[in-house]
Order: structure tokens, then C-alpha cells, then sequence
């Protein structure tokens, strides 16, 4: 298989929804612990990626309520002592300079200032602030900036950013690739996002959500004239953005080694059926599965 090809490189993978799937993202990042003979060589947890609930920062899915201070350091201990950074999904669209002094969000990123965990930006205002105050956070250019040409990418790239996450449209569009291969390593790549390709709402559909979750408006549903009911993991592989794992290899040739798993507002099953196809050996799907299974019911074997 040509991913086999990554044996001896390190490959950062980010996983999502490091609130609502924090049971399952520590599964995982327990059993590459345990059992690495399982998982593909040369793979690590770059990040896990998301929000705390209720964070008006926050863009790219509405999440609502809240998380208390205990609770928002024990989720950032849970990831930070086995190495793996909190990525902090602030991508809200439609921030104004008010918005900066939330007492929430800034609390949130009191608390995680440890030069370990990372932010996610897409508006000048915010980042700018970020820089400002909270100068140890890795900021990285955010897939929502909505940004489809190669020359707006490469601009990124000129900019202080730690990572500058590619819009999926470019996935395999060959001449940009090969502008971007000389900064390739500090390009992630999102494998498996289940949009329409070319979609011209994609941008308005991010404002919606920006909005929603700044006027904590649960009922704001936005309108996509290509939703798909259809949330399985295996619909995905069909979409035409998914890089599969033997189309993995070549990018890690390329020395693109930064791969973005999508699974926010999505279903666990779909998550988890993500991590065991991109994560897992062929061959011992079935053994990790099971493992997953008795680990996130408290009965693994010690």
C-alpha cells in the first residue's frame, strides 16, 4: 500500500471535537500507546481540535452551553499530559473588536497558555488580538477563510502562521499542489470532507454558523441546498475532496504530513469509523474496534 511509504516520518494527524468526542479521542491516543504494532508507522496525534461549549470565538459549527473552570482543565490535562495540543476552533467570521474581551473565551485561553495548545483563526481582528495577548499560542490559518486559489494560499504561507489548512477544493487539484509542495509541511490537508465540491455557499454557510453561535440562536438552521442525510463515513469515501489511504502515501512523499480529520457535528459512529480506516493497519480494524469498545465502557483489560 503506497501509505507504507510515511515508514520512519512522523505524520501529524488532527482529530476533531476534542469536547464532545473526548472519550473517544483518549481512546485512541491510549491505544497508540499501547498497541502501535496496530496503528500505521510513523502516525502521531498532531492535535484534537474544536471548542468548549457555549465559546463565542468559536466558528465553523455551532456548539451551545457551557463548561465549568474545573472541568476546562481537566479536558486540557486529559490531552496535554499525553503530549497532544488543544486546537482551539476560533473561526468565528463576524467578530467585532467588543467581542474580544469575553470573559469566557479569555478565561479559556488563560487556562490553556502553556505554549503547548494552538488557535485556529480566520478574522484579522481576533488574531491580531491573539498575537497581542496571548503571544505562546500557535496560530494557524483557518480552511474557513474559504481560500480556492493557489496564489491566496501561497500568500498564507508568507504570513507567521504555524499551519495554513488547506480548503478542500485544492485536495487534488495537481498544479496547486506542486506550487505548494516547497511548504508543504506546513500545509494540512482535510482528508475527508463531506461538502459539495465547488460549493458557492460554503462561505455564507460559515457566516450563518459564525452568527448563530454569537447570538447563542439554537433554532438558526441554515438552509444548504446540498445537505446530505446521508452522515455515513462510507458516503464520504465517495466525494471526490477524500484522499484515501493509498492516495496518502504520495502526499507524504511530497512531505505533506499534515492530515485534518472532519467529524465535527457529526455522528461518533462516523468519527470513529474515520480514525480506524485512516489510523488503523489493514488487517486489525476489528481488533481495535473491539478494544475502542471496552475501553469507552470501562472494561478493558489492564
Amino acid at each position: 500500500m503506497a501509505n507504507e511509504d510515511s515508514k520512519n516520518r512522523e505524520v501529524f494527524w488532527h482529530l476533531p471535537g476534542f469536547c464532545y468526542y473526548r472519550q473517544l479521542n483518549y481512546t485512541i491516543i491510549t491505544l497508540m500507546e499501547r498497541y502501535p504494532d496496530y496503528f500505521r508507522e510513523g502516525y502521531k496525534i498532531g492535535s484534537v481540535y474544536g471548542t468548549f461549549p457555549g465559546a463565542i470565538w468559536n466558528g465553523g459549527r455551532v456548539v451551545m452551553g457551557i463548561a465549568g473552570k474545573r472541568d476546562i482543565q481537566a479536558t486540557l490535562a486529559l490531552y496535554n499530559d499525553k503530549g497532544v495540543p488543544v486546537r482551539f476552533t476560533w473561526t468565528n467570521s463576524v467578530l467585532e473588536e467588543k467581542h474580544l474581551q469575553d470573559t469566557y473565551c479569555n478565561l479559556i485561553m488563560r487556562l490553556a497558555d502553556n505554549g503547548m495548545n494552538q488557535v485556529l483563526v480566520n478574522t484579522r481582528v481576533l488574531e491580531e488580538y491573539i498575537r497581542r495577548e496571548w503571544p505562546r499560542f500557535p496560530v494557524i490559518s483557518s480552511t474557513t477563510k474559504r481560500i480556492v486559489q493557489t496564489d491566496g494560499v501561497l500568500g498564507e504561507l508568507e504570513k507567521d502562521y504555524y499551519l495554513v489548512v488547506l480548503d478542500y477544493d485544492l485536495n487534488h487539484n495537481e498544479a496547486a499542489l506542486a506550487a505548494l509542495e516547497p511548504h508543504a509541511g506546513r500545509i494540512e490537508l482535510l482528508v475527508n470532507e463531506v461538502c459539495t465540491p465547488g460549493c458557492t455557499k460554503r462561505a455564507e454557510h460559515y457566516e450563518q454558523q459564525s452568527r448563530a453561535q454569537l447570538e447563542f440562536d439554537v433554532k438558526d438552521v441554515f438552509p444548504c441546498p446540498n445537505a446530505n442525510p446521508n452522515k455515513t463515513f462510507e458516503e464520504c469515501t465517495r466525494r471526490p475532496a477524500f484522499i484515501s489511504n493509498d492516495e496518502i502515501g504520495r502526499y507524504i512523499e511530497r512531505g505533506f504530513v499534515n492530515f485534518k480529520i472532519a467529524g465535527r457535528g457529526m455522528p461518533m459512529q462516523y468519527v470513529a469509523d474515520a480514525y480506524l480506516y485512516f489510523l488503523v493497519k489493514d488487517g486489525k480494524q476489528a481488533q481495535v474496534r473491539e478494544k475502542i469498545g471496552q475501553i469507552m465502557k470501562g472494561t478493558a483489560k489492564k
